[in-house]
């Protein structure tokens, strides 16, 4: 039996071996000896005996065995060699006892190469072994942009000693610790590692069964994008019949993981479609829309809200008896999933989701009831299934930065961001680029409400002799007092609003509105193959900045100029090259960043005194927030420091 087992795994290595020199490839096992320097080798770490995943196995240490294997490690030596009789004395013990010795290998950017054990491999590898016991020496690579991926892997390799899991892009490591709800850093235990793991190999059988063999992504990207939709315990209790039919229903977004650009932004509101002339002729449909907006707090407790909510008053009233709006408030305070199953059951065809903590549930609303038209007001979400839309708020802080920047006599300006998210970035880098624009010497010395709080973060900047400070986007209602808000000088207790940032809402729902009456929104779907981003700004009429009195004619003037030159597209508050923390440089030539660029940031700018939180400095509603929104930087940094 062992004899024919061989002249079948030598067929298979023969075929692989004629296949490559077919194709100009090379033959032969790729060898570590040739890929990394000894110093590299004698740098390696032990990680002691681990089970290794057979698939990964792709090489040998040395030279000595390359041309006995194929480089599926299928064996080419003739029949009658010593070679092959060994070979069938290991196929007859794995089949009488199993082999249980561990081979030495050495792992280089999440591959192996075997030093010691090529035949146990062979034999393993022609059985289709999952694993296989290894004495494991790893190399490290020099740290890269093209190596960051890599070292995402050890950081969480070193929190979950899982070592089969392999992500396309470095941000996925974190985003599955928080699917998992684990801290970035925090230890799996022995009886977590064997529940995924079970998990995990159970989700690909049936992954693979159902064609993600052909798909670029690997099992991990889908696995990952699985759990946040439909939840880690719920993949555990599933049946593969289940597990197949949820795969299904969600395959347009696991196609979308293979593309390299996932983000469609729609910067200007679409022209809207035309009717046709058979529609003109008949009359017109007597149904009503019904739209839901949804909540994660009360608009009389919350400035963010009440914009909304005064949104949703205002297309109710342009729309009449066209459209029917309900508001469902505090959608957090229990499953934020049963109030979009409820605003469905309540006739609701379009929601709105008005807080990025809401896009996890948005997200498995959209793919379990595909009949709905669900949009979350986040920004550099790249989900198919849902749509995006947010502001580009940064338009409006550039030019109070410039505002700020030529009323400072001291240079020292305050901002105060709320959350380490999409979008927020953006507006710290325009407001601090405007102060410099006005003022050379300009410095901003940013603090964040979602690490101790507003009040904090404020008398924080008081007691560093600031005075002129960025505030909240939107004032937040407490006990019926609003807060700071917006350019506020601030001397003791007196307070004066100088310059204030508005989300339009109102405009963005009812542009986004006559858009979905008329299927403008319904074809920008059908036509595109990526997860629609709504981006628009103040030619779109969405962001506005209004002023107090007080300020001279000559600021009025610069700031009045600023808005009608990026209304025009005539200028921009990013223009490259574009110093920024650390002593880089954004862009060597004069141009401008495009705004898939600016929605992406997750750095700051040379004049910003600060930096990004870690995950683990937010508060649990911050940190919620950034499972779905953050910036790499915040929801990585802690990780990178473990």
């Amino acid at each position: 039996m062992a004899e024919q087992y061989y002249k079948e795994a030598q067929k298979l290595g023969q075929r692989e071996y004629r296949a490559c020199v077919a194709g100009g490839r090379s033959a032969c096992l790729p060898v570590l000896d040739d890929i990394v320097t000894p110093e590299q080798v004698l740098k390696g770490s032990d990680l002691g005996i681990e089970q290794i995943p057979t698939e990964w196995i792709v090489g040998t240490k040395t030279r000595g065995r390359v041309n006995t294997f194929a480089p599926n490690f299928m064996p080419v030596a003739p029949e009658s060699s010593e070679f092959a009789q060994k070979w069938e004395r290991l196929c007859e013990a794995h089949l009488s006892e199993g082999i249980r010795d561990p081979i030495k290998a050495y792992e280089y950017m999440h591959r192996y190469y075997v030093e010691e054990g090529n035949k146990r491999v062979s034999v393993l590898k022609f059985f289709d072994a999952p694993s296989i016991p290894a004495h494991v020496i790893r190399v490290l690579p020099e740290r890269s942009p093209e190596t960051e991926n890599y070292y995402a892997y050890v950081a969480f390799y070193k929190c979950s000693r899982v070592n089969f899991l392999e992500f396309t892009h470095a941000e996925s490591y974190g985003a599955l610790q928080q699917a998992l709800g684990k801290q970035p850093d925090e230890t799996w235990t022995e009886e977590e590692r064997r529940r995924f793991s079970a998990a995990y190999y159970y989700f690909c059988k049936v992954y693979r069964s159902s064609g993600g063999d052909k798909l670029r992504t690997t099992a991990g990207d889908a696995l990952l994008s699985y759990i946040q939709v439909f939840g880690y315990d719920s993949l555990c209790a599933a049946s593969s019949t289940e597990i197949k039919k949820n795969l299904a229903s969600m395959w347009e977004e696991l196609r979308l993981r293979q593309e390299e650009s996932t983000i469609e932004l729609k910067t200007e509101p679409s022209e809207e479609r035309k009717p046709g002339l058979l529609t003109r002729l008949l009359p017109g449909s007597s149904s009503v829309l019904k739209a839901a907006f949804l909540y994660d707090g009360e608009p009389g407790r919350s400035g963010w809200v009440l914009g909304h909510e005064l949104g949703r008053v205002h297309v109710q009233r342009v729309f009449e008896d066209r459209l029917q709006t309900t508001a469902y408030t505090n959608c957090m305070q229990g499953d934020p999933l049963q109030v979009i199953e409820q605003a469905a059951a309540d006739g609701n065809r379009l929601i709105f989701t008005t807080s990025p903590r809401l896009q996890q549930a948005s997200l498995h609303a959209a793919i379990t009831h595909p009949e709905l038209v669900i949009m979350n007001c986040s920004l550099n979400q790249s989900h198919r299934y849902i749509r995006s839309y947010y502001a580009r708020m940064y338009e409006a802080k550039f030019i109070i930065g410039a505002v700020a920047g030529s009323l400072t006599e001291s240079g020292r300006l305050g901002y105060i961001c709320d959350y380490p998210i999409f979008g927020q970035i953006a507006g710290i880098n325009a407001f601090a680029l405007g102060a410099q624009m006005t003022n050379p010497r300009a410095q901003v010395f940013l603090e964040w409400s979602s690490v101790k709080g507003p009040k904090e973060a404020e008398e924080k900047l008081i007691k560093e002799g600031i005075h002129l400070i960025s505030c909240q986007d939107t004032a937040s209602l407490s006990r019926g007092k609003r807060s700071s808000f917006g350019l506020t000088y601030i001397r003791g207790e007196d307070r004066e609003l100088l310059a204030a940032p508005s989300w339009k809402w109102g405009v963005y729902y009812e542009k986004i509105l006559r858009q979905f009456f008329s299927k403008t929104v319904q074809d920008e779907y059908e036509s595109s193959s990526k997860a629609l981003n709504y981006y628009w700004g103040m030619s779109a009429g969405v962001v506005d900045v209004s002023f107090s009195e007080t300020l001279t004619n000559g600021t009025r003037h610069l700031a009045d100029f600023l808005k009608e030159s990026i209304v025009r597209e005539v200028c921009s508050p990013f223009l490259t090259p574009i110093c920024i923390q650390g002593g880089e440089t954004i862009g060597q030539q004069q141009g401008m960043l495009n705004q898939e660029e600016i929605a992406g940031m997750d750095y700051l700018v040379e004049n910003v005194v600060g930096s990004i939180p870690a995950y683990t400095e937010l508060t649990p509603l911050a940190q919620a927030t950034v499972d779905t929104s953050g910036v790499t930087a915040a929801t990585e940094k802690a990780g990178k420091e473990a």
